[in-house]
């Protein structure tokens, strides 16, 4: 029996659902703290544990930050439901001949567009994957499926050190860094670190270059010993099968409220007016930091509001869009809080710096960056966000960086290398395209673990050359 065979019927029967990971997570940390770190106070240690928790759920910076990210998500879906975007991923999976040709096409397109974003990555691969199992199914193609998925989720193996980085993006805001430390150990950091020192760096740039070949081959091996069937979908997932509460509200009110609203949401000079005011108040307020090599989360949200408005042309086009979209985050608004709670108790405990300490302690001027990314790696498998792993585990990185004389850019991005590597294993991020491919964690993972290996020789193998 193949190996990769062995591992799809391991994570079949024994991989619970997102969800249930995440009580599980949060239940292993809460052991784990009681083992390794000790209590602050007289109180019961596990009621101190449970207070951390409740307080990390609702930390305010933690919920602007998970604002962010879903509008990342949430924008970048609808941009890729545009008539426009629609008709290019139709036009580029309707001639799928098999599973080499769809898992390359996929990939590679998923890749770089999560280069640039990871929420329009996300779900242009998604879509793209559905697409193909639609075609593949209406025209009797076998394919294997469940690759063609993985390969439409390889984009979050490169997203943190791609234009969405949170760590990127947070270290080239003014300040930043220095509010993460001690103002004596400030004096020895940058204001900020800009793009052109981290993601469009020289060694950054190779590093996904090599992932942008190297990762279609593998899962082109790996389509040759999977299993082929046609894929057992609806055909049919278009944006347009959407109706609005407004409509039947309007109709409830009469015929001119009706004529009225639908003049103005089918308005394309609404639109496009709108659409051009934001794209100009973007480059007039933006226009410095992006001339710097500077890009924040509030700058992407803010340039893919723009484009929604030009790429979609009318309001009842944007507000069906919504509809679909909202619905893919779900799953990441319940699940959030939760690892809101774990980031909670991993801060407030001590448990996080306990590991990170643990690497530190281990580390060398030439092994920091290496241990860094392992540590970020086992992190992110309790906090599978970016922007809350660097808010907790950076200061660390950083006094190390600083006192071994490290470059703060390159522990930057080896933390950024750890922390997207094992989204391969971490099926949080998935939700989303698990709900549009109708496809389970079960059968995603047993591919996705082979490209995090590979993610994982391409990673050390570039920290230790960088």
């Amino acid at each position: 029996m193949r190996l990769t065979a062995v591992i799809e019927t391991l994570f079949r029967r024994f991989l619970p659902s997102p969800f249930s990971i995440a009580l599980l997570l949060t239940a292993l940390t809460f052991i784990l703290a009681l083992i390794f770190t000790e209590p602050k106070t007289s109180d019961p240690y596990w009621l101190s544990l449970l207070g951390y928790w409740e307080q990390g759920i609702w930390q305010k910076d933690l919920l602007v930050f998970a604002y962010q990210m879903m509008l990342i998500l949430v924008l970048g879906h609808m941009l890729v439901l545009s008539p426009v975007m629609s008709r290019f991923i139709s036009a580029l999976t309707t001639s799928i001949k098999g599973t080499t040709h769809a898992v390359i096409l996929v990939s590679v397109l998923t890749l770089l567009v999560s280069f640039f974003n990871w929420g329009l990555g996300l779900i242009f691969g998604a879509l793209m994957a559905r697409k193909i199992g639609e075609a593949a199914k209406t025209q009797g193609i076998k394919i294997n499926y469940p690759l063609v998925g993985a390969a439409a989720y390889a984009g979050m193996m490169i997203w943190h050190g791609g234009i969405s980085g949170s760590a990127p993006a947070k270290v080239g805001e003014q300040g930043h860094l220095a509010s993460l430390v001690t103002p004596d150990l400030a004096a020895f950091l940058p204001d900020l670190i800009a793009y052109p020192e981290t993601v469009f760096s020289f060694q950054n740039i190779v590093v996904f270059l090599v992932l942008l070949l190297s990762i279609p081959l593998i899962l082109v091996w790996l389509g040759r010993q999977g299993k082929e069937e046609i894929p057992r979908l609806n055909v049919a997932f278009p944006a347009e099968r959407f109706s609005h509460s407004e409509d039947k509200t309007s109709l409830a009110n009469g015929p001119t409220p009706r004529v009225m609203r639908m003049h103005w949401d089918e308005s394309k000079i609404l639109a496009y007016v709108f659409g051009l005011a934001v794209l100009t108040a973007f480059f007039y307020n933006y226009g410095a930091a992006l001339s710097s090599g500077i890009v924040t989360p509030n700058m992407l949200n803010f340039l893919m509001l723009g484009l929604i408005f030009i790429a979609h042309g009318r309001i009842s086009s944007i507000l069906k869009a919504v509809d679909q979209a909202i619905s893919g985050a779900s799953g990441i608004l319940i699940q959030f809080p939760l690892y809101f709670g774990i980031m909670g108790v991993m801060q407030n405990s001590g448990l996080v710096v306990e590991i990170a300490n643990y690497f530190v302690a281990l580390s060398t001027a030439e092994t920091l960056p290496i241990l860094t990314f392992f540590s970020a790696a086992i992190v992110n498998v309790f906090i599978p966000s970016g922007g809350g792993q660097w808010a907790i585990q950076g200061p660390v990185i950083l006094e190390a960086a600083i006192s071994l004389e490290v470059p703060v850019q390159k522990v930057i991005m080896a933390l950024a290398y750890g922390d997207q590597l094992t989204n391969m294993l971490q099926p949080f991020w998935a939700l989303p395209l698990l709900g549009i491919t109708k496809l389970k964690a079960s059968e995603l993972l047993p591919y996705t673990l082979w490209i995090m290996l590979l993610g994982a020789v391409v990673f050390v193998a570039a920290l230790i050359f960088w």
